[in-house]
């Protein structure tokens, strides 16, 4: 009797293929598979650095890097006003970095500042007395002015018509740091002067005249912030941003040095 050959055991195991290890890989790597078989990159891609929007830290550290290249005779007074307005204004990184590409850095690198965890706030620091001076300004026919190191009240307002006024907000001393400002200028005229460094917001509106909003922007970290409100009627709200009286005498001077410095300079000494 012929014997029968042993039956093959049936086999379950599938060997791995190339496509599943492949689509595992893509997987773990959080990229989808292109139709070619290449990993594409995931959809929560990095944003193009340039754009993304600069902090007050930002702007400050770029501030400084002026004012010491200023302070090493690498920019003129002329130069650093125009740059620092660039700074004030920028909005993301691609509008700040050119402002320092052609100077010396000395190891900083302008990059997003790490969020730190909130804190307690701190408590407001109020100046010594109360404000010297009232909450209002009228001008009609005629005109007034606020300057110096004034004690400004929270809320400052102010009406001129057929005149003029002039609040100068430079040297004040400011309650908790912020001050808020309604301008209303009929036939006449009002003028806003800023600190460099405070955070500005216009919202003031012009018909048949002006309001200037030029001067909004975000200043530097710890400066004061600045709201100014109101309506010109046939007239002009100007708001601007300029230094300290002694700055820009300070500055001006420093022009003269530089002037009477150059080869064959025939600038008088006084």
């Amino acid at each position: 009797m012929a014997e029968t050959p042993d039956r093959a055991e049936p086999t379950n195991r599938a060997e791995p293929t190339g496509g599943t290890a492949a689509s595992g890989g893509a997987a773990a790597s959080g990229g989808a598979t292109a139709p070619d078989g290449a990993v594409a990159p995931g959809r929560a891609g990095t944003a193009d650095r340039g754009q993304l929007r600069a902090s007050d830290a930002d702007r400050q550290r770029v501030a400084e890097i002026l004012h010491r290249a200023a302070g090493e005779g690498r920019l003129a007074l002329d130069e650093l006003d125009e740059r620092l307005a660039v700074v004030y204004a920028a909005r993301t990184y691609a509008e700040l970095e050119p402002v320092t590409a052609d100077l010396p850095t000395h190891g900083e690198r302008l990059a997003p500042a790490v969020p730190q965890a909130p804190g307690p706030a701190p408590a407001p620091v109020r100046p010594p007395g109360s404000p010297t001076t009232k909450g209002a300004a009228v001008a009609i026919m005629g005109g007034f002015q606020r300057k110096g190191a004034w004690a400004a009240p929270g809320t400052f307002s102010c009406f001129a018509l057929l005149g003029g006024g002039e609040v100068d907000l430079r040297e004040a001393r400011l309650i908790d740091g912020e001050i808020t400002i309604w301008a209303f200028a009929f036939m006449g005229g009002i003028s806003v002067l800023v600190p460099e460094d405070a955070m500005v917001t216009v919202n003031g509106i012009g018909i048949m005249g002006g309001f200037d909003h030029r001067a909004s922007g975000a200043g530097q970290t710890g400066g004061p912030r600045i709201t100014v409100n109101g309506l010109a009627f046939w007239g002009g709200v100007d708001v601007r941003r300029l230094p300290t009286e002694g700055e820009l005498k300070r500055r001006k001077e420093e022009r003269k040095r530089r002037k009477r410095e150059l080869p064959g300079s025939e600038y008088p000494e006084n």
